[in-house]
């Protein structure tokens, strides 16, 4: 296996998941029913924040090359979390959300690589829909900030296919272990979203 198969295979194999994760449901999950712009800030401003505190701790747990990259990566999260707080008159971050929670247990090298590619497909999803909400809500100068949030995570995700192949190699058990940390990284926030709209009485599936 390479990275470019184990990202396909991660898409793939959460797609159902994947597809909850970026529909408008997702926002309405993460801002607790409060589908307006403040509580939209709010709730991607604590993802940033835990997300910058996630990758800071790998950074320290992690040497050499992988070291680095979350070093990197948690400075980009703790810039988007710079921008988005700035939109708000104050911000406090939130609980930890659930994917961070699952990632921050994650203790292997391998494992972590894999954790980082589960948490930045999800995120793809949730910077889509973000900017989707500024667009309908004729903010194109916030929406572009989201797209641009978008695009760091273009790199992230090409930052961490270089690690796994250089982690994983020809290991088979290696790439299993990052596999398995990507889909429960999907997992552990189609949990809590699905978790969240059944507290408030909404069905998390779509009502075709």
């Amino acid at each position: 296996m390479d990275s470019e198969e184990f990202i396909e295979a991660v898409r793939a194999g959460n797609e159902t998941e994947l597809s909850r994760l970026g529909s408008s449901k997702s926002l309405f999950a993460d801002t607790g029913g409060e589908m307006n712009a403040g509580d939209v800030l709010t709730a991607a401003a604590t993802a940033e924040h835990h997300a910058a505190e996630t990758y800071g701790e790998w950074a320290d747990a992690e040497s050499g090359a992988v070291a680095e990259a979350f070093a990197e990566t948690e400075r980009e999260e703790r810039a988007h979390y710079g921008t988005v707080a700035g939109e708000l008159d104050d911000h406090e971050p939130g609980a930890v959300p659930a994917i961070q929670v699952y990632l921050r247990e994650l203790d292997d090298t391998a494992a972590r690589l894999g954790g980082f590619v589960g948490r930045t497909i999800a995120a793809e999803k949730s910077k889509t829909q973000m900017t989707g909400f500024f667009v309908g809500d004729a903010d194109p100068q916030t929406a572009g900030l989201f797209r641009a949030m978008g695009d760091d995570l273009n790199a992230q995700l090409s930052r961490a296919a270089a690690l796994l192949d250089a982690e994983c190699g020809d290991d088979a058990e290696r790439w299993d272990r990052a596999r398995e940390a990507a889909d429960g990284a999907i997992q552990a926030a189609y949990d809590e979203y699905t978790d969240a709209l059944e507290s408030m009485g909404v069905n998390p599936k779509p009502v075709c």
